[in-house]
């Protein structure tokens, strides 16, 4: 292979497999998987090489985790061998929280702890090994914070820290108050969103050694799907670097291009298809030149580089 099969995203921190099996749309099929079928999910997933399972307590108006976390106790494997990440602090108006009346943040200590004992007894674990705030908050008072995220890890409820959507100085504004490491920021980019390459995200993953995590790494989907001219002409170049390599998969190619990049992206993959998944793993075959990187840049941007 191309790439290593896992990736530490610190120096001395955890690691997750070398792509990682985004949850997001678990229950998004009209026929809701039942906890066997999840099972099954699990360990094609497991067999594939992604060991590393991205949840959130929104996702599913807040029911994937336990979907999955029913899944999980007919999995035949062991809890060690996989590594559970959730992310708390957006609060959705839906059914199943209606003590929200609007959507927003709350990055408080009482629900940041009590969102991780959901998790917790959702997924069936003892611990996760990754949590992370979802969005930057307005109101987050970066000491409260701080303390219940440091409070969490010294309890053995969650192994490691991150962040999400946060911008270079968000991150810093918490981290300056942390006893340890963010260890990651999860954040948007894909052959069709290009912007973490100018906007410094990716220069500051770099810089602090970090692996960033990257959701969305297909642009949701309006790669395969989306009729505007940048679509096109991205699928347009993919489909002359595949040829050019021998590779059989866009998306493959896709992966590829972001694993290309220094700051050692690790993008969480959205597919419930096994087939998908097999599909993109393939991206870690992949190793592409740098002019075959521009190329699908200079597809993106409709424009050659300056």
């Amino acid at each position: 292979m191309s790439h290593d099969g896992r990736i530490a995203l610190t120096k001395n921190g955890p690691s997750l497999s070398r792509l990682v099996f985004g949850a997001w749309r678990l229950l998004d099929s009209a026929a809701r998987p039942d906890a066997e079928a999840v099972a099954r999910l699990i360990g094609t997933a497991v067999d594939l090489g992604l060991t590393s399972f991205d949840h959130a307590d929104i996702y599913g108006n807040y029911e994937v985790e336990a979907a999955f976390g029913a899944g999980l106790t007919c999995w035949k494997g062991k809890r060690e061998e996989i590594e559970l990440i959730s992310k708390c602090d957006i609060m959705l108006a839906s059914d199943n929280r209606p003590q929200n009346r609007l959507k927003h943040y709350d990055t408080s200590a009482a629900h940041i702890a009590a969102s991780v004992d959901r998790s917790l007894a959702n997924l069936h674990t003892d611990y996760l090994d990754l949590l992370l705030l979802h969005r930057p908050d307005p109101l987050m008072d970066a000491d409260e914070t701080a303390a219940a995220l440091a409070g969490l890890v010294k309890s053995g409820k969650v192994r490691a820290v991150g962040v999400s959507n946060f911008t270079p100085s968000q991150f810093h504004l918490l981290a300056s108050r942390l006893p340890f490491t963010l260890v990651t920021n999860q954040i948007e980019m894909s052959v069709l969103k290009t912007s973490a390459l100018t906007d410094g995200s990716l220069d500051h993953a770099q810089r602090l050694a970090y692996a960033p995590m990257i959701w969305s790494p297909l642009g949701g989907g309006s790669l395969f799907t989306g009729k505007e001219g940048r679509e096109a002409r991205v699928r347009a170049a993919l489909a002359a670097v595949a040829a050019e390599i021998g590779a059989d998969d866009l998306a493959a190619v896709a992966i590829a291009w972001l694993l290309r990049h220094p700051a050692r992206l690790v993008p969480v993959l959205g597919s419930m298809k096994p087939e998908r998944l097999a599909a993109m793993v393939k991206a870690l075959e992949i190793a592409l030149d740098r002019q075959q990187w521009f190329a699908i840049l200079e597809a993106s941007e409709g424009r050659p580089v300056a």
